[in-house]
């Protein structure tokens, strides 16, 4: 899916915490670093309108994000760092099953759709398992399967594997790398990057870097340095 965002600003709070914007993105992996504060999570957020431009335009695909904002939401599925923020119900499979009553998937389909989507990211048999009693890494593949039920094009990340151990972040990223359509990963763990396409680096709301990985991990170390 082709990303451009041209001539983009964003203001919060008063403040700007992006400006003069402008990407068009065609690979299938792309990372994204920058100190807390760059605006590198709210460049996330303009991906699946979570947040809307304050100045300029973000496409995805032939979409526009503040014009067709809920079709750019259903192509568009999004990760947050913790997964206790997009898990709505008790039940893995409840969970898993909600989005796609709300996209009107016919009640026969959800089921086996559910199961599928488990057990593509080795949680087989965890249908009814009560989402509080799961662990940490298991509660964000729960969150990811939710996500990859619904089958969209683009996978927005925002620091997934912060909250998790090494053991937990490999089966998070394990999934990630399987899983079909192009992803945006928003992260500190630098070496997670080290195998994707491109890299993107982000200091006080301004891209300062757009690189392959060694290039632009390099740039974003000399800057936390």
């Amino acid at each position: 899916m082709r990303l451009r965002l041209s001539g983009v600003g964003l203001d919060r709070g008063g403040r700007t915490v992006l400006s003069d914007l402008t990407l068009d993105i065609s690979e299938r992996r792309v990372g994204v670093v920058g100190a807390n504060g760059s605006g590198k999570s709210s460049f996330a957020r303009l991906l699946n309108a979570l947040l809307l431009p304050t100045r300029g335009t973000v496409g995805v695909g032939a979409l526009d994000t503040r014009r067709d904002t809920r079709a750019v939401r259903r192509r568009v599925g999004f990760l947050f760092q913790n997964p206790d923020h997009q898990i709505v119900y008790p039940s893995v499979a409840e969970d898993l099953a909600f989005g796609l009553k709300n996209r009107g998937v016919p009640k026969p389909e959800i089921g086996p759709r559910v199961e599928a989507a488990l057990a593509r990211f080795g949680l087989a048999g965890f249908g009814e398992r009560l989402v509080h009693e799961l662990s940490g890494g298991e509660r964000q593949l729960v969150a990811l399967a939710g996500i990859m039920v619904l089958e969209p094009d683009l996978l927005v990340l925002d620091e997934p594997t912060t909250l998790l151990d090494l053991r937990n972040t490999r089966r998070v990223m394990e999934a990630v790398e399987g899983a079909g359509p192009a992803v945006v990963l928003v992260t500190h763990d630098l070496p997670l990057l080290e195998t994707f396409e491109r890299v993107l680096v982000f200091d006080e709301g301004r891209l300062v870097e757009d690189a392959a990985p060694h290039r632009a991990i390099a740039r974003y170390r000399a800057l936390a340095g």
